[in-house]
């Protein structure tokens, strides 16, 4: 569990050093096992995550590991986990997904990396953090992808490993910047993909990478 511990909070440092979080905002989780999960804690540095012990709930929420408290967003965790064949949950405060959560309903599709989230990238509406209105608004946002805005919050993304879970967020992050200064820059609207080259890019990057 240790070693899975110090790749989580890792994970939680470099959201910070890239700037999609600030402070103890954001957090992460990875499935440990069958039925355990390690998660961030609530308001602690992540510098100082290594010098804890691990937190771990079970896929019920019940604490089994650590005595630190669990994130408060430990419900959109959980509800993600219960919900798809996810390993891993990166969530961020990134600015410039921030911001196009409050301008549309949906990423417009900018990029063809936005096949890598399964799709258009939707919004979720505005609710409390930490409550079930707000899962239940990700998950339908999530319907058929690995990601999606949360209006006026943030962004939460999903991969079979954490490293997976973070490029993705990562994209995300990107694509929205693009958009933004795109759309910024007075020429006219952007140019975007159909629906038909999603398609087309999604086919193509099944066989992407090494083998």
């Amino acid at each position: 569990m240790r070693e899975a511990w110090l790749e989580l909070a890792a994970t939680a440092r470099r959201m910070t050093a890239d700037g999609l979080v600030v402070g103890t905002s954001g957090n992460v989780s990875a499935r440990f096992g069958d039925d355990r999960v390690l998660v961030t804690p609530s308001g602690v540095p992540y510098e100082e995550l290594d010098q804890v012990d691990p937190v771990a709930v079970n896929l019920e929420g019940h604490q089994v590991n650590g005595k630190l408290k669990p994130t408060s967003e430990l419900p959109l965790h959980l509800s993600i986990y219960a919900s798809t064949p996810a390993r891993a949950v990166v969530h961020t405060h990134a600015v410039h997904a921030t911001a196009v959560s409050t301008l549309v309903d949906e990423l417009p599709p900018i990029h063809y990396m936005t096949a890598a989230l399964g799709g258009v990238v939707r919004v979720a509406p505005y609710a409390l953090y930490g409550t079930e209105e707000l899962a239940q608004g990700m998950r339908a946002a999530l319907k058929d992808r690995s990601g999606c805005l949360l209006r006026n919050h943030g962004t939460i993304v999903y991969g079979d490993t954490l490293a997976a879970a973070y490029d993705r967020t990562a994209q995300l992050e990107w694509m929205c910047q693009v958009w933004l200064t795109a759309r910024s820059a007075g020429a006219g609207e952007p140019s975007l993909l159909s629906e038909a080259q999603l398609a087309e890019v999604g086919e193509k990057l099944k066989g992407y990478g090494q083998r």
